[in-house]
């Protein structure tokens, strides 16, 4: 598939997305209207029942509800592709009463049978490819796919492990065809001055801008400040962590209320390793970023409730169940060459804050971070 091609099938893909979110908004106030004119046609029938019944009312019918694997093969996608919806807020879920795996409504199912090009097109929103297809896709050598990848144009969204125990990036190719739409310049002819002293230099931006992604959806999946104060502590090791968090009963109670993946937590020992190395920020700036993020969210969770301690009665409430796909919230910002559309960066983020900062004193703000400026010891 040619670069044109691959243009012809995103701008068809948008046009078909474009499609589907006005029919979804037909559908949705077609179903108001309709159920405001059941409520109304069924007011009176209540009055009656409860008059004749003693005045007792039966509660609502809890909406029905199927297990993940039910709703994957209802929408015709595998159960990897299904867990990639989930995750990209493309499926909403709800978690099963009394606890377990999450389940998913059957008016969800419905909502998204009805769709437009349905099943394939669900199915092309979360097709994933490796470097090999991509390379193909975007009508490039791998070797230079490899290097718009580590220099954060592009994004992976998931990885997996191969035979040799190396980490294999997957990208969404629906992502693939917007970059090539946005930059074809950066498919053909010279590598950029800037890009080439970057990737020379070792850089590889794809372990972060995947941080920085998962980071995002989590706490898009929350509003409770607690769980979010610990989705900003997943990216710091327990010394960094330590370091903001000096507290050992609220960094305890960050791992309780952690939010996890809905779908697709690694099941080998192998992966999982891998998976905790990644989630780790490893660049001095990224660290900072992340431990400054992770310093507003605690203020703002120490203001909404305390971290339980030993002893207490329980009066203290958790973090609220969590919806995947709702959106409940944007997530805090992320530096321009971490977000979901990376350009190559010419300045990291968080490179001017040692010289504009200072030796920070008293309790501010990098007082509690740790920071030391130049020659600080």
């Amino acid at each position: 598939m040619t670069v044109k091609e691959v243009l012809r099938v995103h701008a068809r893909t948008r046009a078909v997305h474009a499609r589907t979110q006005g029919a979804h908004a037909r559908t949705q106030g077609a179903r108001a209207e309709c159920g405001n004119a059941k409520a109304d046609a069924g007011a009176g029938d209540v009055g009656t029942r409860v008059e004749g019944e003693g005045g007792t009312t039966s509660s609502a019918t809890p909406a029905a509800t199927v297990a993940a694997g039910r709703a994957a093969q209802e929408l015709g996608i595998r159960r990897a592709e299904f867990e990639l919806a989930v995750h990209l807020g493309l499926i909403a879920v709800v978690g099963a009463p009394g606890g377990g795996r999450p389940r998913v409504h059957e008016e969800e199912i419905a909502r998204l049978r009805e769709q437009p090009g349905f099943p394939d097109g669900l199915a092309e929103r979360v097709r994933t490819v490796g470097t090999a297809e991509g390379a193909a896709l975007l009508d490039i050598a791998p070797a230079r796919f490899t290097r718009l990848a580590r220099a954060g144009c592009v994004s992976p969204v998931t990885f997996y492990l191969n035979r040799y125990r190396a980490v294999v990036w997957l990208y969404l190719a629906d992502e693939l065809a917007a970059f090539a739409s946005r930059e074809p310049e950066l498919l053909a002819g010279r590598t950029p001055l800037g890009m080439r002293t970057m990737l020379e230099s070792g850089a590889d931006w794809r372990p972060r801008n995947w941080r920085s992604q998962r980071i995002d959806r989590l706490l898009n999946r929350t509003e409770d400040p607690w769980a979010r104060t610990a989705v900003q502590a997943s990216a710091l090791d327990p010394v960094q962590l330590a370091e903001v968090v000096d507290d050992p009963y609220e960094r305890a109670y960050l791992v309780r209320v952690r939010p996890e993946p809905v779908f697709g937590r690694p099941g080998s020992m192998a992966a999982r390793e891998a998976m905790g190395e990644l989630m780790l920020a490893d660049d001095p700036d990224e660290i900072l970023w992340r431990r400054v993020n992770l310093t507003l969210e605690l203020d703002a969770a120490r203001e909404d409730r305390p971290a339980p301690r030993p002893g207490d009665d329980g009066g203290i409430r958790t973090a609220p169940p969590v919806r995947a796909g709702a959106g409940a919230r944007t997530g805090t910002a992320a530096p321009a060459s971490a977000a979901a559309e990376p350009a190559p960066p010419s300045v990291r983020p968080g490179a001017s804050c040692s010289a504009a900062a200072g030796v920070p004193t008293g309790k501010g703000l990098l007082a509690r971070l740790g920071w030391r400026g130049r020659g600080a010891g």
